[in-house]
């Protein structure tokens, strides 16, 4: 990349480069990093962002979010899902092709998602395309629009228009994604091993073992077993998505060492919470798959360090508080999702910080695994030359206690509420320019929706 003068530069005593966190300054030019220079280096004319001691990362990039616009906006949308997303550092997200509707299952349904989204985002937004029953032949064009994935469920997924894909679909699927090299995001449980409860005929709904026990920790491995061997078979990329259960993550990493190209994430949740803290009622902690004992959350963790999973995702899955049902505490009848898109930055650092785990270890799970997965690990996900200038500054060492109500996301619902974290983002930047600053207007929304660079034939 050729050097220009600067138009601003961000320095600090703890910036996250390639070669490690250490001080540095950012010169940034037309929205993208020129070159990460030492931190005493003269800066000439241009304007200084300095951060002190406060750590200077790339922006993160979260695979996994449900926007839910259009169709169930009051769930969610664009401006308040990217409010909240800046506010938590993060500055590339990728919505889900479900929940909203139409469900991201064609070109006109991409076309009208990103008519919904235009204009209005704070930080920058590409889309997954979906894979349901009976639409093997429209992958290939949402390929070519620009689509950065795509996504289906093997359970039902809780919206009729998002139906799950049998063994069968999967092979019609899979060789037509092979050949374009595009990934398979699954949610993976197997339908016949859970127990399907209808509401208002469960015994004990208020009880979170009930909803534990109807989905087995073999719905999950034994499905991804599964996507492992048909990966394998076909030649295929597949990602599995929120893993759960520590035995899925010793699959994942058999099937790799056989070269099988799977990888798979997890989420905060899983890593923070527990069955032993979930008490009768509390269904705002219900997501599917279920947060399982401590003993397999420290299994997830180790199977993190280890390279077995990839990445840290958010899995925002939100939903007006009503559909929680809060006043029955019915978990069978509730929603099951959990909203943390502005939280998951404090959420692992937490836990890391418990468990003895460096802080830059956090990059590679927050910030260049969720880019590489989406193919845009060239541009995102790194303080290097070339890539954008997307940067959040934050201080570790700070603690704050969640008040749901000061959250940017619609709704203020979710069981970190009350809970003690460690890390506060003090400010945002999305290719250079403010997206949250703590206290101030962060100016307009400047996000783009952005696209994998696809040729059709």
């Amino acid at each position: 990349m050729s050097q220009s003068r600067p138009d601003l530069i961000v320095r600090g005593e703890r910036v996250a480069t390639v070669e490690g966190i250490r001080p540095a300054a950012v010169h940034i030019a037309l929205g993208r990093i020129e070159r990460v220079a030492g931190y005493d280096e003269p800066t000439g004319p241009a304007p200084v962002i300095d951060a002190g001691d406060a750590v200077v990362f790339p922006g993160l990039v979260d695979s996994h979010v449900h926007v839910n616009e259009p169709g169930r906006t009051d769930w969610e949308g664009f401006a308040s899902a990217t409010r909240a997303a800046a506010a938590g550092g993060v500055t590339t997200l990728v919505d889900m092709p479900l929940n909203s509707i139409p469900a991201t299952t064609s070109v006109a349904a991409l076309e009208a998602k990103r008519a919904a989204a235009d204009a209005q985002c704070a930080v920058d937004v590409g889309f997954l395309g979906g894979v349901v029953p009976g639409n093997a032949g429209e992958l290939r064009g949402l390929h070519y629009a620009g689509v950065l994935g795509f996504k289906c469920f093997l359970a039902p997924s809780g919206v009729a228009e998002f139906p799950p894909v049998s063994e069968p679909e999967l092979r019609a699927a899979l060789p037509v994604l092979a050949e374009l090299s595009a990934v398979l995001m699954v949610h993976a449980e197997l339908p016949h091993l859970l127990t399907q409860l209808a509401p208002g005929r469960a015994s004990a709904p208020r009880h979170y073992s009930t909803w534990l026990r109807s989905r087995p920790e073999a719905a999950e491995s034994e499905a991804v077993a599964l996507l492992c061997s048909l990966a394998d078979e076909l030649g295929a990329r597949v990602h599995i998505v929120h893993v759960s259960a520590a035995q899925s993550a010793a699959i994942i990493a058999a099937a790799r060492r056989r070269r099988v190209r799977v990888t798979a994430e997890t989420c905060p949740h899983y890593l923070t919470l527990h069955e032993g803290e979930i008490r009768d009622g509390a269904t705002e902690f219900k997501c599917a798959p279920p947060i399982r004992d401590a003993a397999n959350r420290e299994q997830l963790w180790a199977a993190l360090l280890r390279g077995d999973l990839d990445q840290v995702v958010s899995d925002h899955s939100p939903c007006p508080a009503a559909l929680k049902h809060p006043d029955s505490g019915d978990f069978i009848a509730a929603w099951g999702g959990i909203a943390s898109l502005e939280l998951g930055l404090a959420l692992v650092w937490t836990g890391a910080r418990e468990r003895g785990v460096p802080l830059e270890r956090l990059t590679g799970w927050l910030c260049e695994g969720p880019a590489r997965l989406v193919g845009l690990d060239s541009r995102k996900g790194r303080i290097a030359p070339g890539y954008d200038a997307d940067l959040v500054v934050w201080r570790p060492e700070v603690e704050f206690t969640v008040n749901p109500l000061e959250l940017r996301q619609r709704h203020p619902v979710t069981p970190y509420a009350g809970r003690r974290l460690a890390g506060r983002v003090e400010a945002t930047y999305l290719r250079g320019e403010p997206a949250f600053r703590r206290g101030e207007p962060a100016g307009r929304p400047r996000g783009r929706l952005i696209t994998r660079r696809a040729r059709a034939p």
